[in-house]
């Protein structure tokens, strides 16, 4: 049996079965792989370092690991080439209070931060996907304040 070549067929097609039968013949020093979580990573991880394999697929791993807070083995010059055929989606949410009364300015920031608030607790209940659920917490939660800071029932 060809190791190399096979371990090698494991990283490009990601067969985490095959690869966990072959892991302890491979690297017998090397702790055990206990799950399919565990050869997973190890796939990624030796896609990035692998200097033969395809860089798509490289590149690929490399932001998977990177999303899953991961290290990677791709080498530093190689990285921003990663990032422009595999962006980052980054999620962002923007609050703004305006007000063209000048007695409401002292209340500015408090709504702000009551915005703010929403929109974090809104992500820790899990709808950071959600952005109907955001636009409404954020909404209620400028509402509510104001209503609040000024007496109004």
């Amino acid at each position: 049996m060809n190791l190399a070549g096979e371990m090698q067929k494991c990283m490009v097609v990601l067969d985490v079965e095959r690869a966990r039968q072959l892991w302890p013949i491979a690297f017998p020093h090397l702790p055990p792989i206990t799950n399919n979580g565990e050869a997973l990573q190890m796939l990624h991880l030796a896609r990035t370092a692998s200097e033969t394999l395809n860089t798509r697929l490289r590149f690929y791993s490399h932001q998977w690991l990177l999303e899953r807070n991961l290290p990677s083995a791709l080498p530093d010059h190689l990285k921003p080439s990663a990032e422009r055929m595999y962006p980052r989606v980054v999620k962002a949410v923007g609050t703004a209070v305006h007000t063209s009364s000048e007695w409401m300015r002292p209340i500015i920031p408090l709504v702000r931060e009551a915005m703010s608030n929403a929109v974090l607790e809104t992500f820790a209940d899990g709808h950071e996907d959600d952005s109907d659920i955001v636009r409404r917490r954020i909404l209620e939660a400028k509402q509510t304040t104001v209503r609040k800071l000024l007496g109004v029932k």
